[in-house]
Order: C-alpha cells, then structure tokens, then sequence
C-alpha cells in the first residue's frame, strides 16, 4: 500500500488544534458551548464567571458528537479527563461521521460538535441550529492503494490531480459513501 505524503507538519497542526479546541473553547463552557459548532439547548444558561475552583454546572452532562477520525487520534482520551476535573462537566463522547454528528445536533441531541465538513457546518448554522461556530483545524486528504499503483499517483502531491489520473486510467476507486466530512471533501475534490 502507499499514500500520497503530505508535510510533516500535518500531524503537529492537528494535534495543536484539537489541543486549542478542548483547552481553550472548552475550558470556557457553559450551557451555551463555544466549538465548531454548538447546538442551542432548551435551557441555556448565561456562562459562569471564571474561578479557581470550578463551580459544578446546573447540568453537568455534555454529550460531545465528534467524527470518528478525531476519536480515534487517541488525544480526547487524553484531554477530555483533564477538561472534566477542571470544569465540573462529564463529557459523553459520540463518535459518527460529520453528517451523522450534525443530525444529533439539529435533533438536540448532542451539545458539542466537534465536525470538519464546512459547507455543511454553514448551513447548520444557517439554519439555526447552533449557536457559535469556531474553526478549529483544517483536513488534508490522502488517498492510499496497492503498492502497485496502477493509476501512477503514488509521489503526487495535489489530491484533485491524483483523482484526475485515476479517473483518466479507468480503475476502480473504493469510496466512504458515507456522508461523512471526508465524503463531502472526496466528493468536492471529485467535482473539482
């Protein structure tokens, strides 16, 4: 198998943007959550001053929708704990696809989302199903495949003229499907 190299900067820009995201989008949480995108709960509740010692939240259940590919870095499993003891919340963590952690947010049933599938993040937003919208990372695309690399992409840097190669040599490409932010990003490049 191969992939297409990215910088190797991608991993540490990554890294310290969910670090940002959880220390400081988090660590000023309330009822009203700050994030890529928040959803409006029933009862919202002006955000408490700042202190030392944290006051324990009215309700101090959270349940964060995320994608399945920020779970699975390992780093909430780090930060979420630490976010926890200083904040006074629990945080659920629901990991689906960008589409999927959007539609609990617009039934209400997540209170953070942590997505990366933006045109579709604005129009959550648009719809009013959120209250506050944050970027906190950006994607990089890889494409992987045999290490025979019948379309010849194997050291090509530009996604979209890799997927113009494979498109051009008729093999076959394997795809999500899944509605996910790496679909929608797929699909984009695809288009593009």
């Amino acid at each position: 198998m191969f992939s297409i190299n990215l910088p190797k900067r991608f991993l540490s820009l990554v890294t310290l943007s969910l670090v940002v995201f959880l220390v400081v989008i988090l660590s000023g949480c309330s009822s009203t959550v700050n994030t890529i995108t928040t959803t409006a709960p029933a009862n919202s509740a002006p955000a408490p001053s700042p202190s030392p010692t944290p006051v324990k939240p009215a309700v101090p259940d959270m349940i964060l929708a995320t994608t399945t590919s920020t779970q699975d870095t390992g780093l909430l499993s780090v930060l979420i704990p630490v976010f926890e003891k200083n904040s006074g919340y629990k945080v659920k963590t629901i990991a689906v696809g960008s589409g999927a952690a959007m539609t609990l947010g617009e039934k209400g049933e997540a209170d953070v989302l942590l997505v990366h599938a933006p045109a579709s993040e604005v129009k959550f937003m648009d719809a009013n199903h959120g209250v506050d919208r944050k970027l906190v990372m950006h994607n990089d695309f890889v494409i992987t495949g045999p290490a025979a690399d019948p379309a010849g992409i194997k050291n090509m840097t530009s996604a979209v003229e890799a997927l113009k190669k494979i498109a051009a040599s008729g093999i076959v490409f394997v795809s999500r499907g899944d509605n996910s932010g790496t679909d929608q990003l797929e699909k984009k490049l695809w288009t593009s």
